[in-house]
């Protein structure tokens, strides 16, 4: 069985922004430019998504599952735009959610699934 690793791990809210097992990364809570438009909020996010992934070698088109949370769901076609310019073909399966957010200022947040192409010991 493989190592499962726990990357940027945060105490106060119990939780591992990177968890790497069996192949895959899970990623979670990216966000970014709090505050901004819902467009910056999304780039901010998938900025966020891409420096965790750099720091376990891996980039936006090893993503095979998206998970989007907005405050509105009506701002997907925005994420797609996005999703359009950054991945470069290389969509992966997703799933959009409208949530409340505790942090009245978040419009959008993305957790993923990306694999690593082989069992890879963390």
């Amino acid at each position: 069985m493989s190592k499962i690793a726990r990357r940027d791990i945060n105490e106060e809210w119990a939780h591992a922004g990177i968890v790497e097992a069996g192949g895959f990364v899970y990623t979670s809570y990216c966000v970014g430019n709090l505050g901004g438009t819902i467009e910056e909020q999304i780039n901010g996010a998938f900025n966020h998504l891409e420096e965790r992934l750099s720091s376990v070698g891996l980039t936006l088109e090893s993503v095979v599952k998206l998970d989007a949370l907005f405050k509105n769901i009506w701002d997907i076609p925005t994420m797609e735009k996005v999703i359009k310019e950054r991945f470069n073909g290389k969509y992966p399966a997703r799933k959009s959610i409208q949530t409340a957010f505790a942090h009245e200022d978040l419009l959008f947040q993305v957790d993923a699934v990306a694999f690593r192409g082989e069992e890879h010991d963390a």
